[in-house]
């Protein structure tokens, strides 16, 4: 691991690993003082409506600060974040470790002295406030810190001639199209419909109908296909919207690179990051498109070198005026 990711990586473990040692120190220095029997879970108003025992609580409650913190730290070298993209992900690390580890010594607060036969008072609704303020300036602190930690500037590489062609004689036309269907997007499809349908008969359909729309909607997208042509980029289902276009005369350069969907676009489907957006069905090979506006477009497809080499033939074409 090179100087630059372990900063990264202690930078972004740090306030979950400052977490959890201030739960400790606090559960060691009140021990003798709480019940076996903890009450873990409030409701709207405040009361008890949930227990774990002595060791359940333990084992259940503080490792999850660890988890998040091995999250953050993977996501910091291996997301491929930069700019502000890596300065929002540590602030947003201090903030969640702030959040979490104030409720969970408030919760150990509030078993204090409780009787082995009695229950928790109940959980003073202040505290959340507390823990967004914490939050709120836990984040503002590692905003600041992120300052301190060099990354990647996420610089491109300066020659777009060097990325792979197909050549076209002149005049020629060629095109370019592969699905990109997943399997669990018809699984979610279904378990969607399910919902609503199930939601909207023993409940109420106000509630269930949003759950179907969203169904449909998903199910006209389930098996995505990505086109290549002189329109530019296209993803679309099996209608003709919704779909996404990415015209020629906003791209600079297209590669192809295998992408993390987890750890650079924080999930799967259509996502939204700094400085980067895409059409997300799986990890693995992907057509990454550097726009003009500075910001990247990806979908995950198979034979994206194919798709990206063509886009630059495409390209080459268009600021040459043929």
């Amino acid at each position: 691991m090179t100087s630059k990711n372990l900063g990264r990586v202690t930078l972004a473990a740090l306030p979950f690993v400052l977490a959890l040692l201030i739960d400790l120190t606090l559960y060691a220095a009140i021990a003798d003082r709480l019940p076996d029997r903890l009450a873990v879970h409030f409701d709207a108003a405040g009361s008890a409506d949930g227990y774990l025992s002595f060791t359940a609580y333990l084992l259940y409650t503080l490792p999850s600060l660890l988890v998040l913190g091995a999250l953050w730290a993977f996501t910091a070298v291996k997301g491929r974040l930069h700019g502000r993209a890596h300065r929002w992900l540590i602030g947003g690390g201090f903030a969640a470790a702030a959040f979490l580890g104030y409720l969970q010594s408030a919760v150990l607060f509030v078993n204090v002295d409780v009787p082995e036969s009695g229950s928790a008072d109940g959980f003073p609704l202040w505290h959340v406030a507390v823990a967004l303020g914490a939050a709120a300036l836990a984040g503002a602190v590692g905003l600041l810190l992120s300052r301190l930690v060099p990354v990647p500037d996420g610089s491109r590489e300066p020659d777009p001639a060097t990325r792979e062609r197909i050549v076209l004689a002149d005049g020629e036309v060629a095109a370019w199209g592969r699905g990109i269907g997943a399997w669990w997007a018809p699984v979610a499809v279904l378990v969607l419909l399910a919902a609503g349908v199930t939601v909207g008969r023993e409940q109420n359909w106000f509630i269930g109908m949003p759950l179907i729309l969203l169904a449909l909607v998903m199910g006209t997208f389930c098996r995505p296909h990505v086109t290549v042509d002189r329109r530019g980029l296209t993803v679309s289902g099996l209608l003709p919207r919704p779909r996404v276009r990415v015209p020629l005369e906003r791209m600079e350069v297209a590669d192809s690179r295998p992408v993390n969907a987890l750890a650079e676009y924080g999930g799967w489907g259509y996502r939204i990051r700094p400085e980067r957006s895409g059409v997300i069905t799986r990890s693995g090979e992907a057509i990454v498109v550097s726009l003009t506006s500075g910001r990247e477009f990806a979908v995950t497809v198979g034979d994206s070198a194919t798709g990206a080499a063509l886009l630059n033939t495409l390209l080459d074409r268009q600021r040459a005026g043929r």
